[in-house]
Formats: C-alpha cells, structure tokens, sequence
C-alpha cells in the first residue's frame, strides 16, 4: 500500500538508484527473479554505507556476575574497540578472547545481561537504516551467522519478558515521568530501551535497557 516493490520492499525511488539485473536477463526484476531482489538490495546496503569484509554481528560471551560490569555501556549508541570490550571481559561465545584490534562495537543485549549477547559494528548500523526494527535486524544479523557456520547461540538464563500489556503501562509511566518512548504501543523498541536504562540507573539497578518485572513494580511504587 505504500508503493514498495519486492520481497524487500524497495520504494520505486530506491529502484530506480539500487536495482541491479543480476541473473543477466536484461531486465531489474524486483518481483519475480529472486537473483534480482537480493543483487538489488545488497547493493542498495552498500549505497548506505555497508563495509564489505567487516563483520555485522558477532556473538560473544559477558561477564554477567562480574561486579561493577559497566552495563550502561552496552547501548547501540556507545561504541568501544574490541580490545576496550576484551579488556572488560567480553570473550567469543566459545570463550576465545576477541581479536586484539580497535575495530569499534556496540554491546547488546536483546534479553537483558543474562541474556544472548552480541558485539554488533557499523555494518548494524546500516541495515537499521533499512529497516529501523531492532528485533528484525538482530534476526537477520543473527541468521547470517549461522547461514556461514556459527553454532546455536546460548540462550542464558533471561528473566521472564514483560507482556503486551505490562510493555504498554511501562511506556505510559515512562511517558508521564518525561521520557519519550515513541509510541505507546506495547513493543520494546530503540526508545523505549533507552527510557528503560535511564529507569533503571535511577533506581540502582544494572542498566542493560530490559525491562523486568522488578522495574515494573519498583515504578508502580513510585520506589
């Protein structure tokens, strides 16, 4: 309905710049050569900024009962070097120490500190141009890892996610204390998580942008 075309949804403007005939038929098919959408939109992420040869999402290990664990620092926003992450813990899912170089990463943590951790770079940053849905990026990042022979993640020990309804209160509370969470609508997105984190600082807790249940009823207090 909003004029995209293909399985990737291009807009016709982006067609017209990106589109690339790559199955050699002479035609920029979005809608029925396969080969053509996904020439069509690798290029297109390459017109966004995409590095090839770098990575875009490496799994890794955090040191989740290390004391004073700075997990305010794991936030798209904030990116450090590898050897600054290396320095403070961080290891390959495997328990290998991460490669001694400066490329800068950002930590994060879909499920919270207990949760599955990943080392995301540029390359992240770029597809969330294309489609700004934390969720849908880390599922695709994720997926092209284990399509190149990464092992299943693991899956930790996260706290229960909050429900719809209780995603939705929490926004509305945060709304009120001043917070802009985009919209009041019950999905844990980019603002809601940094409205979370600043939450939690507040009251003490470990700031890795999930909500728990905890931070819920600490709010519902006014503790």
């Amino acid at each position: 309905m909003a004029g995209e075309l293909g399985q990737t949804q291009m807009m016709p403007s982006e067609y017209y710049q990106y589109a690339v005939d790559y199955d050699g038929d002479g035609k920029r098919n979005l809608l029925r050569s396969a080969p053509d959408v996904l020439g069509s939109t690798a290029n297109y992420l390459v017109g966004l900024g995409w590095r090839r040869g770098e990575p875009w999402l490496t799994e890794v290990r955090v040191p989740a009962t290390t004391p004073n664990f700075p997990w305010d620092q794991a936030d798209l926003d904030i990116k450090l070097p590898r050897t600054k992450w290396a320095s403070l813990g961080v290891t390959l899912a495997d328990g290998r120490p991460l490669p001694a170089d400066n490329l800068p990463a950002s930590l994060l943590l879909p499920m919270g500190r207990l949760g599955p951790a990943f080392l995301v770079y540029k390359n992240f940053d770029v597809y969330l141009q294309w489609n700004n849905s934390l969720v849908y990026s880390t599922t695709a990042a994720y997926l092209a890892t284990r399509i190149t022979g990464a092992p299943p993640l693991h899956r930790g020990s996260p706290p229960p996610a909050l429900g719809f309804n209780d995603v939705k209160a929490m926004q509305a509370m945060l709304v009120r204390t001043g917070y802009d969470v985009g919209a009041v609508d019950g999905f844990l997105g980019l603002k809601t998580r940094q409205a979370v984190k600043a939450m939690q600082l507040k009251y003490g807790l470990p700031a890795d942008s999930y909500p728990t249940a905890d931070l819920l009823a600490r709010m519902r207090g006014g503790r």
